[in-house]
């Protein structure tokens, strides 16, 4: 048993990278855009970059795994990370920063579909995993916290010049220990079948998604013009063309990159809803969050920050205690999660305002760390839970995919209602109007949340009867 925990731990250094890396770079960006030289333009992309690569090539990274073994790919994944980390670190202009967080967002594609395939190999009982899944929300918060902490720390070092540099140097040792560890620990998994690699489907693929996340990311920072709506036809049409030959392939029994057999299980289906609904509303969320806080109520970036270093130690904190509710009440626990999201919700609605002081802030903000934290690790359990081995790596790249495709589709769509109820000329009262129309959106996606797992089967995630 304890042999499995440190094989849980080796790969849970993937994932805290893969997390740590998406935020380390928001505090820098000062520091990074004087000693570069760079423009508005440049930085909005070195952030958008990591996003792109990452959500471009997750599902590639799944099918990897399954077909050359997910412990040689998480391990690729992790030498490309560190090699990606130092040529962010050494990087002489934004250009060459840019390419580099691409190369880095596409390593961490690699390395988190191992992650999630390789726990349910290790933990196939349900309330082994159901722990290792609690663990796994854990690493999350922790690089949610870390990645924002050690960004504004390192950055405002003063013993070097370009002290930013070592937001990406860090990864460095992390990763040698990760590989080394990997290789005296992991066991390797792959499909029994022995298929060749659809190199065509992976360029396809790509393209689509890549145009797709291109358009909405860059959406956030440029507004929804000609460009990158006709890059999301064309995404369109692409994906439409990968589906159709998909299954043509799978039809004529020549390798494929996506098994469609994936969607034949209902609790599949059911986890990729429930995730879209709920990334659409935590990360629209957090970045309606920040707006409101810094520029409608005039909170200091650092104040601001300390507050939401508040919610993610409720994440935390939840995903520590919410394993014995899970295995305890199943679904109804999780339903329960998701409730109390809205409450807390609800309750900021009322509470934030100018007047408010500093504690009330940090409580409700840790209170929403709460609820998120009971939710997230359930999520990824319904959608994996009885899937084969033969499917697990896919099954992975498509949850992880949809996940992220739906963090940037809420960020753009509620934060440009966001914007448009802000008005020209806003004043505090605007601010407070925008923010309670987005948290709306966002309680009705909670609400979609509730529905999709109510129609969960009871098996996926049963009831443990308690022994008296």
């Amino acid at each position: 048993m304890k042999h499995k925990y440190l094989k849980l731990l080796v790969i849970l250094f993937g994932q805290l990278l893969t997390i740590m890396d998406i935020f380390i770079i928001n505090v820098s960006i000062p520091s990074i855009q004087r000693d570069l030289h760079a423009s508005n333009g440049e930085m909005q992309f070195m952030i958008a970059s990591y996003l792109i690569g990452f959500a471009s090539f997750l599902i590639t990274g799944g099918r990897l795994g399954d077909l050359y073994g997910r412990k040689k790919i998480y391990i690729i994944g992790l030498i490309a990370f560190m090699i990606s980390s130092i040529a962010c670190g050494i990087s002489a202009g934004a250009k060459q920063l840019v390419i580099s967080r691409f190369v880095q967002g596409v390593s961490a594609a690699m390395m988190a579909p191992q992650v999630l395939s390789i726990i349910q190999i290790l933990f196939p009982v349900h309330h082994e995993r159901t722990k290792a899944m609690g663990w796994y929300g854990i690493t999350i918060g922790i690089g949610t916290i870390m990645g924002q902490f050690l960004g504004g720390y390192f950055s405002s070092l003063t013993i070097m010049e370009e002290s930013w540099r070592l937001i990406f140097l860090m990864n460095v040792p992390i990763c040698l220990i990760a590989v080394f560890l990997s290789l005296r620990l992991l066991n390797e998994s792959k499909t029994s079948v022995k298929e060749s690699f659809n190199v065509s489907g992976v360029v396809t693929l790509s393209a689509g998604l890549f145009c797709a996340t291109y358009a909405l990311t860059m959406s956030e920072h440029e507004g929804f013009h000609f460009k990158n709506a006709s890059l999301m036809v064309i995404s369109a049409g692409i994906i439409f063309s990968f589906i159709k030959n998909q299954k043509m392939r799978i039809q004529n029994k020549r390798s494929y990159l996506i098994d469609f057999e994936l969607f034949r299980y209902k609790n599949f289906n059911l986890g990729i809803l429930a995730v879209s609904f709920f990334f659409i509303m935590l990360d629209s969320y957090f970045y309606i969050l920040s707006l409101f806080f810094q520029d409608g109520l005039k909170i200091n970036p650092l104040e601001a920050g300390e507050i939401i270093v508040f919610q993610g130690l409720g994440f935390i904190l939840a995903s520590m205690i919410s394993v014995k509710l899970i295995l305890r009440y199943g679904k109804k626990a999780l339903i329960a999660g998701l409730s109390f999201i809205i409450v807390i919700l609800i309750l900021q609605l009322f509470s934030f305002n100018m007047k408010t002081g500093f504690p009330i802030f940090c409580l409700l903000l840790f209170l929403h760390g709460l609820g998120v934290g009971s939710v997230i690790p359930s999520l990824a359990n319904i959608a994996l839970s009885g899937m084969s081995e033969k499917l697990i790596g896919n099954a992975s790249g498509v949850y992880n995919t949809f996940q992220q495709i739906a963090a940037i589709i809420g960020i753009v769509a509620v934060g440009s209602i966001f914007y448009y109820f802000l008005g020209t000329k806003p004043a505090v009262q605007q601010y407070h109007n925008a923010f309670s129309v987005a948290v709306l959106i966002n309680i009705i996606c909670l609400i979609l949340v509730i529905v999709t797992v109510f129609k969960v089967p009871n098996h996926v995630l049963p009831e443990m009867k308690h022994k008296k």
